[in-house]
């Protein structure tokens, strides 16, 4: 064989985002620019730098952006005021949590008091609701991310046998219900899965999305499968590892998300446009825009 396709998120990625850019051009001429507000608390490097992609993407679309920065000391009373403030500004579309909080605070509550139809990461009760009832509704950006990187290279889900190797509610649950939405067989496999490579060989979609580098290894792909590998972790050296063991599953393959250029890129492109889609149906309120 001679290797599985790449799929390019940053590629496909830059797409969206010009299409979003667009958009938002177009509601920013009728005074209607999308607006997102991140709120950070506390000093973690790692969240510092995800803000900064986001302020910077966000910026570049032609959003206005508001980075709200509260100290790692912040009371829960704080962090949640900061939300409901953003909630009644008609200016703001989107609201964003950055993840995790400081030890101390309850992620859960702050989540509560965001605004379904600005809950950009579409992890409030109300949507995660929406998403499993099948109704209209904000939907996580990482799993949609994976489903729009499928629909633009044209692989179908419908009839197809999707693993989804992970339980969690940020990726492996949501995206399993999207995958189900798209009419395919989905099975979800987890820590406590009997011969979880036997269940992964299965898979004409195989998604690992479990924190674990290289866990999945060649030999669990099925000939022709298109891999997805949501996993980003750094290495003792250094360096970035998905979690599929990359070069002998490629050898398997169809074809597969490099790490890092595969599905990381397409979650911020993802955010974006769940907050165009708030801003548009702010300013055409009895437009069904999903």
């Amino acid at each position: 064989m001679t290797g599985a396709r790449i799929l390019d998120g940053k590629a496909t990625a830059a797409t969206v985002r010009a299409e979003v850019r667009e958009r938002a051009q177009g509601l920013a001429g009728r005074g209607r620019a999308p607006g997102l507000t991140v709120i950070l608390v506390g000093d973690d490097p790692a969240s510092h730098v995800y803000v900064r992609n986001k302020d910077k993407a966000a910026h570049e679309a032609g959003f206005t952006v508001r980075t709200l920065r509260l100290p790692a000391t912040a009371s829960q009373r704080d962090v949640e005021a900061l939300v409901e403030a953003q909630n009644g500004d008609p200016a703001v579309h989107g609201i964003l949590v950055q993840l995790p909080l400081p030890k101390g605070l309850d992620a859960e509550r702050v989540i509560a008091r965001i605004d379904p139809s600005k809950d950009v990461d579409g992890l409030t009760a109300h949507n995660v609701a929406a998403l499993t009832l099948g109704r209209p509704g904000m939907r996580p950006c990482t799993p949609l991310g994976c489903i729009e990187l499928l629909d633009r290279h044209g692989l179908a889900l419908e009839g197809r046998e999707v693993v989804v190797l992970g339980r969690s509610m940020l990726v492996g649950k949501p995206l399993a219900a999207l995958a189900l939405e798209r009419n395919a067989t989905v099975t979800i496999a987890h820590s406590r899965t009997r011969d979880l490579g036997a269940v992964c060989a299965r898979a004409d979609i195989l998604v690992a999305a479990v924190g674990s580098p290289r866990l999945v290894q060649g030999a669990w792909v099925k000939p022709g499968a298109v891999v997805l590998d949501v996993g980003i972790n750094r290495l003792p050296d250094g360096t970035l590892a998905g979690d599929v063991d990359f070069e002998p599953a490629r050898e398997r393959a169809a074809w597969i998300t490099p790490v890092p250029g595969g599905v990381g890129p397409m979650t911020i492109a993802m955010l974006l446009a769940n907050t165009l889609r708030s801003a548009e149906r702010a300013a055409t309120p009895s437009a069904a825009v999903l």
